[in-house]
């Protein structure tokens, strides 16, 4: 059996990455840590075809990159829903066919075992994540901990640092949320200029608080370390190092916006027919069961979500910490990748400028 390659993206920059069946690129950290366990080595054992994982901040931008400089190094990258959309819609993307896909174990086929939208013209759902915030509960007395999204922005009963995701998507959704907008508003409000303006002038009052993040290792490392008090975060990164770490995280799902995460096969990918292969074999029912027992992103098959899923530590039962569970959809949003394609530009304009002044 050919082993197994984990390899940075500046390795696969100076070429490790040609001698591999497969090339996957995701966001590192515990999240591809999970990928790698779900995916990848059992994708390796079940064919033995070399695949290497590669890590990026944000696989999107480098695969539109890639492609138009006809230089494609990677098979498969891990990708927001939006961007999926969009980068298909550009012609970025490779189409993948829904009845290629795997069955469920009763033989529903694909495209009803799947939840609604979770598989588009070029993309496929891996799981279902959120924008969350959490805190470290050694920072707050018993009773007087954060609760809701607007507490996040109330620096007079919760004073300290706040950690923010350096970008205009799902941060300006939750500021509004912070601000008062009903979830079901919140595009309609956020679709308006004086929605955009009540979004960055909500953002304006923690402003001089907020500590950056970028990649999503950062914001855990962030509240670990004290440098924030609390942070926007992936809830799966804040779960794993509660976890794994023995971290005192606590995630507050009220404001949370979640969204389908898509495997994507870039235009030109060097292995194609391997890397069709490598999606159908990852988004099968026991595929995205595994992924969920390695991290709390919900399965976004039906028939994966049958039995009750267990995490890897053999004990802890995985529904509540999902984004998905009932309990914590209370005061949800689930992010339009419609609103997204349509705004993204401009959005991350004004919030550059924003950044600037």
């Amino acid at each position: 059996m050919k082993k197994i390659l984990i390899l940075s993206t500046a390795l696969a920059s100076l070429g490790f990455a040609a001698n591999a069946d497969i090339t996957v690129m995701s966001w590192g950290g515990a999240y591809g840590e999970a990928q790698t366990e779900a995916f990848v080595k059992p994708f390796i054992a079940a064919t033995g075809k070399a695949t290497i994982m590669v890590d990026s901040e944000n696989p999107a931008p480098a695969i539109k990159a890639m492609v138009e400089a006809g230089n494609v190094t990677v098979d498969v990258a891990s990708v927001e829903y939006a961007d999926g959309i969009r980068l298909c819609d550009e012609g970025v993307l490779e189409p993948i066919d829904v009845a290629s896909l795997p069955a469920a174990p009763d033989g529903t086929a694909a495209i009803d075992d799947f939840l609604p939208g979770a598989v588009t013209e070029c993309a496929v759902s891996t799981d279902i994540w959120a924008n969350v915030y959490g805190y470290d509960t050694t920072k707050f007395a018993e009773g007087a901990a954060p609760a809701t999204a607007a507490d996040f922005f109330d620096l007079e009963k919760f004073p300290g640092k706040r950690g923010l995701r350096k970008g205009a998507k799902a941060v300006l959704e939750f500021a509004l949320i912070g601000d008062g907008v009903p979830v079901d508003e919140v595009y309609a409000t956020l679709s308006t200029p004086e929605g955009v303006d009540r979004a960055f002038a909500k953002l304006d009052s923690i402003k001089s608080e907020v500590v950056w993040w970028e990649a999503g290792s950062q914001a855990p490392q962030l509240l670990a370390d004290g440098e924030v008090v609390m942070t926007t975060a992936y809830n799966g990164r804040l779960f794993a190092a509660a976890m794994n770490e023995g971290k005192p995280f606590q995630i507050v799902w009220d404001g949370q916006v979640y969204e389908n995460e898509m495997f994507v096969v870039p235009k030109g990918a060097p292995n194609l027919a391997d890397a069709l292969e490598f999606v159908a074999f990852a988004t099968s029912t026991e595929g995205l069961r595994a992924s969920a027992q390695q991290i709390s992103y919900g399965p976004a098959r039906k028939s994966s979500m049958a039995e009750e899923i267990i995490y890897k530590d053999g004990t802890t039962v995985m529904a509540p910490h999902l984004p998905t569970a009932p309990e914590n959809l209370t005061n949800a949003l689930l992010s339009s990748a419609d609103f997204w394609v349509d705004h993204d530009a401009e959005l991350n304009e004004r919030f550059q400028a924003w950044l600037a002044q």
